[in-house]
């Protein structure tokens, strides 16, 4: 099966601008193995582009070239830079989706399209979730499980969406083009999908993550 789709350019994957060509030659200098690109342009993502909502960012990202040039983004602009980077060294980088509640504590506020990374390495996707960590996320690189920020809570209605896909998902970047703040990107993002996978994979329902955060304490947060 070829992966080719997954290292195409895309108006939102942008990798041949300038800030993100410097950004490659920066973070990648001398650097020849495709694991340690892997685990570098990840790090630099999740520990050095803030999540918007954490920052509450006054400027909504979704190209990875303003996701760099803001140095932040919520988890479908820091995905489309991450693969973006990796994209830029001919490593194929994808993206899934996972549907989880707006509200950390139950699903009374309704669902969002939340985004992480799927990387093609050493003949295998491996899930990387650069989000960002925090107080209640902790997420380290790993290439032997899915190094993602949430676990699925089935009694809210959480899943994952089977596959890997090669595009951003259109109507969250709609969401992001459109909103001028934080606020109102509340009110925008998308709690559906109607796109297919470019890739199938039967066994992404059993996706496990380590339960790095506990959504539990009192107040509200975005993880998204």
């Amino acid at each position: 099966m070829s992966v080719d789709i997954f290292l195409q350019e895309t108006p939102y994957i942008d990798f041949s601008t300038p800030i993100v060509r410097d950004q490659s030659k920066a973070l990648f200098k001398g650097v020849k193995s495709e694991l340690e690109k892997v685990r570098i342009a990840f790090e630099f993502v999740r520990d050095e582009i803030s999540h918007s909502f954490d920052v509450n960012a006054t400027v909504v990202t979704a190209k990875a070239s303003d996701v760099l040039k803001h140095k932040t983004g919520i988890s479908h602009a820091k995905a489309n830079l991450l693969a973006a980077l990796l994209r830029s060294q001919k490593i194929p980088a994808g993206m899934c989706y996972q549907h989880l509640t707006r509200n950390k504590d139950n699903d009374s506020e309704g669902h969002i399209v939340y985004c992480f990374n799927a990387v093609h390495i050493g003949n295998r996707w491996i899930k990387l979730d650069a989000r960002g960590n925090n107080s209640r996320v902790d997420v380290r690189f790993s290439m032997h499980e899915p190094a993602l920020a949430f676990a699925n809570r089935p009694q809210y209605k959480e899943f994952f969406w089977p596959g890997i896909f090669a595009r951003p998902h259109r109507a969250s970047m709609n969401a992001l083009e459109s909103a001028t703040s934080m606020e109102e990107l509340l009110k925008k993002l998308p709690d559906h999908m109607l796109e297919d996978p470019d890739i199938v994979e039967v066994e992404a329902e059993d996706f496990r993550a380590e339960t790095h955060n506990s959504r539990a304490g009192s107040g509200s947060w975005f993880w998204f």
